[in-house]
């Protein structure tokens, strides 16, 4: 993490407090993992999970893995415990690890947010206008807004 934070650029204890604060604020828990794990398989998994009708459920797992529990994403145990968690067949998700089946639909996403200059997840995109990071309730609606969505 060190080393990324190094190459990158930013402030990695700001970013660390930053993220503490919003999740407290949330009523959330937050560690800060010294790795950072590959998460191109949770990306493909998460592909089949939202196929299968539990993409949000799942990304929310990872969320809480990574996030929450300090767990290692890249791990196909890990992963395959979060599929089945959710009530997802585990063997399948093994299966989907390995067999690549999501990989051209992970790499056209992720060449998307190069040709975007996407660098940070979330980023929410209207319009040609980002808004990066986790955000307050109220800048969510005030960048929906700005960005010519109607209140109903």
């Amino acid at each position: 993490m060190k080393q990324v934070a190094a190459e990158r650029e930013f402030d990695r204890q700001a970013m660390e407090s930053r993220f503490k604060n919003i999740a407290a604020e949330s009523g959330l828990d937050f560690v800060a993992n010294e790795k950072i794990y590959n998460s191109r398989k949770a990306h493909e998994l998460s592909v089949w999970a939202t196929v299968n009708h539990q993409g949000t459920a799942f990304h929310n797992a990872i969320f809480r893995a990574n996030y929450v529990e300090g767990k290692d994403i890249s791990s196909t145990e890990v992963l395959a415990d979060l599929a089945a968690s959710l009530g997802l067949s585990r063997e399948e998700a093994v299966k989907v690890l390995a067999s690549d089946q999501f990989k051209d639909h992970v790499d056209q996403d992720w060449e998307l947010s190069r040709d975007m200059d996407i660098l940070a997840a979330p980023t929410f995109v209207m319009d040609k206008m980002k808004l990066v990071g986790a955000q307050p309730y109220e800048t969510m609606v005030r960048f929906v807004l700005d960005n010519g969505a109607q209140r109903k």
